[in-house]
């Protein structure tokens, strides 16, 4: 299958079910961690929660990466994120779950509204460059 018949092709009808089941989980973990809620659930759906925020963010930035290669960069990416808040706030003695839930989620919503602008302002350019030139 060629390059631009793989990007013409349709997503699967489950993709929209999984993000918003990710989407939830994600959430559920966020507030648990944030409300101090005593769980079970609390620690995997937190975890979830600091791995697919911003691994989500970044596969959004990483558009025109190749697709199987785009989840792997954007976890690895995540996991670096995570690891890099949690010695910055350590190393200024600042540390706390609530507070690494929070910064990780700021940092991927900026990552991904930055993400979003990019490829806004492209558009527009193309838009704008196509009337200009037909």
């Amino acid at each position: 299958m060629r390059e631009h018949e793989r990007e013409a092709r349709p997503a699967p009808a489950s993709l929209p079910l999984v993000a918003g089941a990710m989407l939830g989980i994600g959430g559920v973990g966020a507030v648990l961690a944030f409300a101090d809620i005593a769980s079970s659930l609390r620690a995997p759906f937190t975890l979830f929660f600091l791995v697919v925020a911003p691994a989500s963010a970044i596969a959004v930035a990483l558009r025109g990466v190749d697709p199987l290669s785009r989840p792997v960069l954007a976890v690895a990416g995540a996991v670096a994120l995570d690891l890099v808040v949690a010695h910055v706030m350590l190393a200024l003695q600042t540390w706390s779950a609530r507070g690494g839930v929070v910064v990780v989620g700021l940092l991927s919503l900026l990552l991904f509204l930055v993400a979003c602008a990019r490829r806004l302002r492209r558009h527009v350019v193309a838009g704008r460059a196509a009337r200009a030139h037909g």
